[in-house]
């Protein structure tokens, strides 16, 4: 049975996390999946909890010391203060999405009557997040993955928020007369060269089609979509991409060499490079 003392707890997780962040991943799991504050624990709480809870918390304990995301063991991650359900088959939202909803929200808050276009969905979070931000758009989000359009369509219904979900890959997006006010996407953009400097909670468990691109074509992604976009947006329209820091140089002039017009960066909470929007 896994140590049932949070400084064990903790503990058993420091060959994979620096010792902040364990304790921060125990703090977070006795809280969200056992309703145990840190007054609590400090209190007894591990030990008075019943055999079934313990047994849960060893269960969970082997998972997150298999180096399994804690959003996934919880099933549950906020973003935009609301919480999403989370799975192996979806990412897991960042807080760096978080601005670039943000600011697609402040850019388009008068849009009555507009549409929008969420490419590579996943969890649902961005389409969501955007839908009910913009109530008077109606919304569309793309996935190539079942899994993930069955986990953002629980979201969407869960968190009251209108949506139509679509199985499209945005490398063959369908050649038809539809037209957005608004794109934006969060494609997969990490070389496969840059694997060696990831977590093992990152390539054990969130799925590769959401993460890697060939070393050799970096803007794979962002070129076919660009190439719908400068297509299907109506006039006056945005597009509006999350970047590698590495690449958000490259696909602004991507994008500029494409004809798109009033090119803007936006740098994420790190003060690194990460958003870019072209018109």
């Amino acid at each position: 049975m896994t140590p049932t003392t949070y400084h064990a707890l903790w503990q058993s997780l420091t060959p994979l996390y620096e010792t902040g962040e364990a304790q921060a991943i125990v703090r977070l799991l006795l809280e969200d999946a056992f309703g145990l504050t840190m007054a609590d624990v400090l209190c007894g709480g591990i030990d008075s909890m019943t055999s079934t809870q313990k047994a849960n918390l060893d269960g969970m304990m082997r998972r997150l010391q298999n180096a399994e995301p804690i959003q996934y063991v919880l099933g549950q991650t906020e973003f935009c203060s609301r919480m999403f359900h989370v799975a192996q088959g979806v990412l897991i939202p960042r807080p760096e999405t978080e601005l670039l909803c943000q600011w697609i929200e402040s850019n388009h808050q008068g849009l009555s009557g507009g549409s929008l276009l969420d490419i590579g969905t996943g969890s649902g979070s961005i389409a969501v997040t955007l839908a009910l931000a913009l109530p008077h758009c109606s919304v569309t989000a793309w996935d190539i993955s079942d899994r993930a359009l069955d986990i953002a369509r629980k979201n969407a219904k869960t968190l009251g928020a209108d949506i139509t979900f679509e199985h499209i890959d945005a490398l063959n997006p369908p050649d038809d007369q539809r037209r957005w006010d608004i794109i934006v996407s969060n494609p997969p953009y990490v070389t496969l060269a840059e694997r060696d400097a990831m977590h093992d909670n990152v390539l054990q468990y969130e799925p590769d089609e959401a993460l890697f691109v060939p070393d050799d074509d970096p803007q794979l992604f962002y070129r076919a979509i660009a190439l719908y976009a400068k297509k299907h947006l109506h006039e006056g329209g945005s597009l509006y991409f999350e970047c590698s820091q590495y690449h958000v140089a490259q696909t602004a002039e991507l994008l500029t060499s494409m004809g798109f017009q009033s090119i803007e960066t936006i740098n994420d909470q790190f003060g690194q490079p990460r958003h870019v929007r072209g018109s």
